[in-house]
C-alpha cells in the first residue's frame, strides 16, 4: 500500500512538473510573439502563412532554412546592425532573447 501511494505521488509530481514546463514554454512563445509584433511585424511575416509586408524581409517561418535560429542570440543581445535597409536597430535582454527564439522555433 505504501509503495503504491509513493508511486502515485511520484507520478503526480512528474505530471505536474511536465505541465508546468509546458506552460512556461507556451508563455515564452507568447512573449516572443509580442516582441515580434512590436519590433518586426511591420516588415516580416511572423506567422506560418502570410507574405512579409516588405518583400525583401524574409518571413520568420523560413529563417531556420538559412541558419540555426539559436545563432541569433548574440546579434539580438548586441543589436542587429545588418538586415534590410529599413530594419530598426534594437537590443533584447537575455529573457527576451530566449522568448524570441522560442517563438521563431515554434514557426518551423
Amino acid at each position: 500500500m505504501r509503495i503504491a501511494s509513493s508511486s502515485w505521488l511520484l507520478t503526480l509530481s512528474l505530471i505536474l512538473s511536465s505541465a508546468s514546463a509546458q506552460c512556461k514554454e507556451a508563455a515564452g512563445i507568447k512573449q516572443g510573439r509580442r516582441l515580434a509584433l512590436l519590433y518586426c511585424a511591420q516588415c516580416h511575416a511572423i506567422d506560418k502563412v502570410s507574405p512579409s509586408p516588405l518583400r525583401i524581409a524574409p518571413p520568420f517561418r523560413s529563417l531556420h532554412k538559412r541558419y540555426p535560429v539559436e545563432e541569433l542570440e548574440e546579434s539580438l543581445a548586441e543589436g542587429i546592425m545588418t538586415g534590410h535597409p529599413s530594419m530598426p536597430q534594437f537590443q533584447f535582454e537575455a529573457d527576451q532573447i530566449n522568448d524570441f527564439i522560442k517563438f521563431l522555433k515554434s514557426l518551423e
